[in-house]
Formats: structure tokens, sequence, C-alpha cells
């Protein structure tokens, strides 16, 4: 008796102090918490309440019956994507595109505010910001508008190879090379805006830092590397992971737009796919499948790459 009388009680106070420390941190923070109310209901109302909407991948979905109403297909869909001849070309299309953009636009960001913190003259490098920025805020259907017009038989692009002595090539019309422009549209478009975090995080450098790398011998390159590198690193490492995570959810403005017949065997990739399967002939239990494999991958590239920067001392990002 007196040993349940102990365990009682002893899970009495270990509720009081549970209950206790919340009710601290409350007061501490509780005008923190309720700032931050309007964001979780967002993310509640179009987030997580949507996401009963999966069950139509396992549903032949019918519009008059309703989500929950429609018959069981169990993996069908599953079934019709894998046997699809276009999947593999798709899968495999988002998969380079994102490999692509994990080495190439992964790194632009960093390099550039390597750059803006190096520079000293103030006026010139709000300059150069703007200048860097501006490309982020202009549609993705301006952007590719720039592109076929630097593209064309009598645009930028050519103009330069014929004073190279070089022949007229259809860029958007060759395969090869709709992939290198894809990717440089992305950096352009948004390796300024990218500076925007690292600059902050460069910002929280003591400067202290610099002054003891001087008096050790450092040049620019050294304080570079031993200081300023190894002070962005964790944000490095946040960002890179949540780009694996993504690195098969391709955006869908760039590729539909940059498509045409002649690219399509480079250029068609999920989320296009999605959309002429999906959307354009109504097939939506299929395209719902389709995008609940994509979102699996991503899921499991994303956890891979929290847990191998764990395992290198990185703190991850859960």
């Amino acid at each position: 008796m007196d040993l349940m009388e102990g365990v009682g009680g002893a899970v009495i106070n270990s509720k009081n102090t549970f209950i206790g420390s919340i009710t601290k941190e409350w007061k501490r923070r509780k005008w923190l918490y309720l700032m931050s109310l309007p964001g979780l209901a967002v993310l509640i109302v179009f987030s997580y309440v949507p996401m009963y909407g999966i069950l139509i991948a396992f549903k032949n979905y019918k519009v008059n019956l309703g989500i929950l109403g429609s018959p069981w297909v169990g993996m069908k869909y599953f079934d019709m994507f894998f046997s699809n001849p276009l999947a593999v070309r798709t899968v495999w299309n988002t998969l380079i595109i994102g490999i692509y953009q994990i080495i190439f636009n992964f790194p632009a960001p960093i390099l550039l505010a390597l750059l803006f913190n190096e520079l000293r003259w103030g006026r010139f490098k709000k300059i150069i910001q703007t200048v860097s920025y501006y490309p982020n805020f202009v549609s993705t259907v301006i952007i590719v508008g720039f592109i076929v017009t630097f593209s064309a038989s009598d645009g930028l692009f050519n103009t330069i190879r014929h004073l190279f002595g070089m022949e007229t090539l259809n860029f958007l019309g060759t395969p090869g090379a709709f992939r290198p422009i894809f990717i440089l549209s992305g950096i352009w478009q948004g390796v300024g805006f990218g500076t925007i975090i690292y600059l902050a995080a460069l910002s929280g450098i003591d400067p202290t830092y610099y002054d003891v790398a001087e008096v050790d011998g450092a040049g620019r390159f050294g304080k570079i590397w031993h200081v300023t590198l190894p002070g962005i690193r964790s944000t490095i490492v946040v960002l890179l992971i949540m780009n694996l995570g993504r690195i098969l959810g391709s955006e869908f403005d760039r590729p539909y737009t940059m498509q045409n017949p002649r690219v399509m065997q480079v250029a068609d990739v999920i989320s296009t796919m999605v959309y002429r399967v999906g959307i354009r002939s109504s097939q939506f239990s299929y395209t719902a499948a389709i995008g609940l494999f994509q979102s699996v991958v991503c899921v499991i590239f994303l956890v891979l790459a929290d847990r191998m920067a764990k395992k290198f001392g990185e703190r991850g990002i859960w």
C-alpha cells in the first residue's frame, strides 16, 4: 500500500511539475505564441486539413460521389504509373534536374553572399544587391520570354555565336541545350534573393574572429575559409537538407513554359506530367497517386539527408 501511495504521489508530483513548467513557459513567451497562431492556423487549414484528399490515390474518384463515397481500388493507379513508359522518363528528368540544381544552383547564393560580404563600397554594394534581387520579383513567364528572345535566331546567344563564326542554333529546340539553359535561368532568377539568408547568417559572425585571424596571418581568402564559411556552416547544412528534400519536387512554371515537342524527351518532368494527365485529362486519382509517390520519395531524401548531417556533427532540421 505504501508503495502504491509512493508511486501515485510521484506521478502527481511529476504532473504538477509538468503543468507548472508549461504555465511558466506560457507566461514568459505568451506574446510569441500568440503571434504564431495566425501562421499555425494557415498551416493547419491549407496543409493538414486537405491531406484527407490523399485518399483519392487509392480510390476511383467520382466527383458526384465525393472522396469518401468513391469506390476503393487499392494500388491500381500506382501500378498504372509504374507501368507507364513515360513514368521512367519523367522521373529521370526530374531527378537529373534536381541533381543539377543541387550542384549548380545551391552554391550560387553562397558565393554571391561571400562576394557581397567582401565589398567595402556601400553604395555600389546596395546597387549590385538590388540588381541581383530584381529577377526574383519578375514573373516566370516574363523570365521565359527573355530566354526565348535571347535564344532566337537573331537573339543575343546566336549573335555571340556569329561573332565567333559559328552557325545559328535553335537553343530551345535542341535537347542538349535545354538543361543548361534551364539551370542558368534558375540561377539568374533566384541567386540574388537566395543570398538574403546567407547575408543574415554572415551578420551574426563576431568581427573579432576576423581580427584574430588577421593577427594569425590569414589573408582575405584565409578569413573566408577559416572564419566566414565555418560561421555559416549550420545555415548551409540546413538549406542543403531542405533542397535535398525537394530533389524530386520540381517546379512547374519554367519547365512547362519552356517545353516544346522537340525537347519533351528531356523537359517533361513529374509536375508537367501531373498537369497534363490530371488537369487536362481529368484523371484525378491517377495524378494523386503520382503526387503521393513524389512526396514519399522527397520525405525519404529529407530524412536521409538529415541523418547524414547529424552523423557529421551538425544539428539537422529536427
